[in-house]
């Protein structure tokens, strides 16, 4: 393919789910994005989200996805699922004249209680934001380990483990935030995935305020479709409510769906319409040049029913 040597390819990014995985390559073509390669694969239901035969079934669905050619390189960018990954925001602590002392030691004492595993058995993370607040994420080294042998044994190459909440923040400011005005903008990122809905509150690429929240929507119409809603609408104005008390003096301009044609444009538009908030649909698929491969798209754009966002930021990074 000689169009190869003259566009830049980013990293493969993989969106290891509980319930799928989904691998994709992205690169600049001097104009904008394309999309080199992708593909993605749901869990067997009778496969049970971080057992052994669930790792054993990730080794081989990564293998598949990343054997049909079109792939270039093994370096990887991946996450784990959100289900797995533990999110606080805490005010950055004040550290005086302790002499040895680190502000990574003064966060693990304050968020320890928190944790719903050994702070001994955890990897933490910490992001500054604005003002004196802090993002902190932390995953139990175990889980870590278990999916770094994941991608060796798959016979890839981990150039980094990413979080979700920046990855979402990468795919909106990509695709969705090149204005001058969306550098100062506050955005709230909603990305329904198939057990969870996914928030990110950020001001261009920097996340401010994440959570994941158990709820998916599936649909208008029924009155167990409403009350779900319902519920997650609660959980969003949560979100905010708790945000604004962190972030006094910052406005959420409007929301962003991440979600693609995963879910009804329906949907989020009554989400939106309780919320009282200006919305837009953002679809990453829509948004990228899609390259033929040796049988056709690379991914087929019409009625695609998967979830991107996350994918497609990772490769981004």
């Amino acid at each position: 393919m000689f169009w190869f040597s003259n566009n830049h390819a980013y990293p493969i990014g993989v969106d290891m789910g509980d319930d799928s995985v989904r691998v994709v390559q992205l690169c600049s073509n001097g104009n904008g994005v394309s999309l080199i390669a992708g593909g993605s694969e749901n869990r067997p239901a009778e496969v049970k989200p971080g057992s052994g035969e669930w790792q054993r079934w990730a080794i081989e669905a990564i293998r598949r996805l990343t054997s049909n050619g079109e792939f270039r390189g093994r370096a990887v960018v991946a996450t784990i699922p959100a289900s797995e990954v533990f999110i606080d925001h805490i005010k950055m602590p004040k550290i005086r004249d302790e002499k040895g002392t680190k502000p990574q030691d003064m966060l693990i004492s304050r968020i320890k209680q928190k944790l719903p595993f050994e702070p001994d058995d955890a990897m933490i993370k910490y992001i500054p934001t604005e003002g004196d607040n802090a993002l902190v994420i932390a995953t139990e080294r175990e889980k870590i380990d278990r999916h770094l042998a994941i991608y060796e044994k798959a016979n890839l190459q981990i150039k980094t483990m990413a979080v979700w909440p920046a990855a979402l923040a990468n795919s909106y400011v990509r695709f969705f935030g090149r204005r001058k005005t969306d550098i100062e903008a506050i955005v709230m990122l909603i990305c329904m995935e198939a057990n969870c809905t996914n928030v990110v509150i950020c001001r261009h690429k920097n996340p401010l305020f994440a959570r994941s929240i158990p709820i998916r929507v599936t649909g208008l119409g029924s009155e167990q479709d409403d009350e779900v809603m319902g519920r997650l609408v609660l959980e969003l104005n949560g979100c905010r409510r708790q945000f604004g008390s962190m972030y006094r003096n910052a406005q959420i301009e409007r929301l962003i769906f991440l979600s693609g044609q995963r879910v009804d444009k329906d949907v989020c538009t009554a989400i939106a319409k309780q919320l009282e908030m200006p919305a837009q649909m953002g679809d990453s698929l829509a948004a990228v040049e899609i390259l033929m491969g040796r049988d056709g798209p690379v991914v087929d754009r019409r009625g695609c029913q998967v979830n991107w966002a996350t994918a497609f930021g990772l490769s981004l990074s």
